[in-house]
């Protein structure tokens, strides 16, 4: 660890071996480390002595990193949300009166457009990120704990917590939650129904790809990727309950718990086989979701 000496009038209190005499610009080794800083008055002269703790430094670096890592995922998802809006825009909003098998329609139809575009413009192989704490972890007692994972957890929980109060709590939020109970209801009210729905698309297509970027560290992507993903999300929120968000995140918490201990016992191939038959329990027994409210 860095430790401090002084000298008084050149010569040194305390600090360096051999009564070394400090001077202007000297850059001396003491116990493997190096003066890397100084300044002096009058009367005194204090210099920083040594290098910082690895582990320390390692800790400043990842947690850098991270920091970072979250703030290029919120650039990612607010750009992506923006080309949401615009999608939405200019081919949801045409259907949104339509029936709803027209919409399932469009919807398909973009999916493989852009996955298709995607694959002529990058490829079909797999692509992942390099970051200093991309095989870093920590030591809880006996636990090892993924900096990645937990990274992409508090990063999932902060946001989380953001929507949740953004809908709670702001004009927007009550306003997009009143156009989805009823739009006629809330036009007559003064809310400008067409822009909540392209809001709320928005949101949606940037929150994907704030999770995406988050994910990224630990994960490779692909063109394709998003497959297996839909199919878990539509999982998710089916279990939690549709319309809830707590809902959700209970759904989630509970997917991963299935996913992780059904891997201790059965194939990791088998692990989704087991998550859906607890899936296809909760319908059989619970169609509602753990936290949603009857219809």
């Amino acid at each position: 660890p860095a430790t401090v000496c002084t000298s008084v009038n050149e010569e040194v209190v305390h600090g360096i071996p051999g009564g070394k005499v400090l001077r202007d610009g000297d850059i001396i080794s003491i116990d493997g480390g190096a003066i890397v800083d100084g300044w002096h008055s009058d009367s005194a002269r204090t210099v920083i002595v040594g290098t910082a703790d690895p582990e320390d430094q390692r800790l400043s670096d990842v947690t850098q990193a991270a920091m970072w890592r979250g703030i290029a995922a919120l650039a990612t998802g607010t750009h992506v949300g923006d080309i949401g809006a615009a999608i939405q825009r200019v081919l949801i909003r045409r259907v949104l009166k339509a029936p709803e098998v027209a919409q399932i329609f469009l919807t398909v139809g973009l999916l493989i457009v852009l996955e298709n575009a995607a694959l002529l413009m990058f490829g079909s192989g797999f692509r992942s990120v390099s970051t200093p704490y991309q095989t870093s972890s920590l030591q809880l007692g006996p636990l090892f704990i993924s900096v990645p994972y937990l990274a992409a957890f508090a990063m999932s929980v902060a946001s989380g917590l953001a929507l949740w109060l953004f809908l709670k709590s702001s004009w927007f939020g009550r306003a997009m939650r009143a156009t989805a109970q009823d739009p006629m209801a809330a036009h007559l009210m003064g809310i400008d129904a067409d822009r909540m729905h392209m809001l709320a698309f928005a949101l949606g297509v940037g929150l994907t790809a704030f999770g995406g970027a988050v994910i990224l560290p630990y994960l490779t992507a692909s063109p394709t990727v998003g497959t297996q993903f839909a199919v878990l999300m539509f999982t998710v929120v089916v279990l939690g309950g549709l319309g809830s968000v707590a809902g959700a995140v209970v759904g989630g918490l509970a997917v991963g718990i299935i996913q992780s201990l059904s891997a201790l016992v059965f194939p990791i191939q088998l692990q989704n086989l087991v998550l859906f038959v607890v899936f296809i329990a909760v319908l059989a027994f619970r169609p509602k979701g753990m936290l949603g409210a009857a219809r």
